[in-house]
């Protein structure tokens, strides 16, 4: 939480009046690559006040925003410093940028540059970005290198609930919350383009009842139960490991190429109630499964 740069304005290189103005966010690995990208050249790096928030998600948050620009501009002397007037924001700090108000508040005009930082080489070379540029990729090397972080925020409590439920219920229901967890942190994205709905969160309902099914079974046939009793037992999981695994599902709605705030704001509003009630009735029928053994009943 702490990779923040201090805003204003940077130079790489020696650059002159005449050197090309880059936008940048505050957050220091969104600095680091911009500046990386730019060895050789000469130029300027604006940093404006992200709140330590990379370009694309401040932009959907409207922190990367044309106020904070405009004023950026402003408050660093940039039409002092430069004599062109123009500044290259990141293709997708776009969504938060109005070229239209920046130039009528300071006078510089905005041009949108491309997706990726390595490119900006050949773009600043040829002063134009390529069809490849504009494209956003999203390939599985992308999509799994968000899974250790994921995993880093729920590896202490998983570990913990898994180790309760070993007491409990016994080893397959650890291994069942472990699944959960990997399914929603791991499988997800990297099987995300593959699984056949739009909402993030039917993805990991599909996927965690997939994974749930061989619980489902072995706690069904795990111990001479009751019709009834078998049945509970394998509801049980096909009701809370779909739910978990959408519900961590969902921290990747912030991480994708196809997203929108607006979206996952309704998706959640929408889904959250049903995890929720899958979760707690699943709960509920594990907690009368258990008490019934407790009392001799099966």
């Amino acid at each position: 939480m702490g990779h923040r740069v201090e805003p204003g304005l940077y130079q790489i290189g020696n650059p002159t009046a005449e050197s090309p103005v880059l936008a940048s966010a505050n957050y220091t690995l969104s600095f680091d690559a911009l500046r990386s990208a730019l060895a050789g050249f000469d130029a300027y790096i604006l940093v404006l006040d992200t709140n330590g928030i990379n370009v694309w998600c401040a932009a959907g948050k409207g922190t990367f925003g044309t106020g904070e620009l405009a004023s950026r501009i402003e408050t660093t002397g940039l039409a002092g410093i430069v004599t062109h007037r123009k500044i290259i924001v990141p293709q997708l700090g776009a969504p938060g940028i109005s070229a239209l108000e920046v130039q009528r508040r300071s006078g510089f005009r905005v041009e949108y540059g491309p997706v990726r930082a390595s490119d900006l080489p050949e773009y600043l070379r040829t002063g134009k970005a390529t069809s490849e540029m504009r494209r956003v990729q999203f390939p599985v090397r992308d999509r799994i290198v968000l899974a250790p972080v994921e995993l880093v925020h729920v590896a202490l409590p998983a570990i913990v609930i898994a180790a309760v439920l070993w007491f409990l219920a016994g080893p397959v229901a650890a291994l069942a919350a472990i699944a959960a967890v990997f399914a929603g942190t791991v499988l997800f994205p990297v099987l995300l383009p593959f699984i056949p709905t739009r909402d993030f969160s039917t993805k990991g309902l599909l996927l965690g009842g997939v994974v749930a099914i061989p619980f489902a079974a072995a706690f069904a046939s795990g111990s001479a139960l009751p019709g009834w009793a078998a049945l509970i037992a394998a509801i049980t999981p096909l009701l809370i490991m779909p739910a978990v695994t959408a519900y961590l599902a969902l921290n990747f709605t912030g991480s994708t190429t196809f997203t929108s705030r607006t979206g996952v704001k309704k998706e959640i509003f929408r889904y959250v109630p049903v995890m929720t009630f899958m979760a707690v009735s699943g709960i509920i029928l594990g907690i009368v499964l258990g008490v019934t053994r407790l009392l001799g009943v099966i």
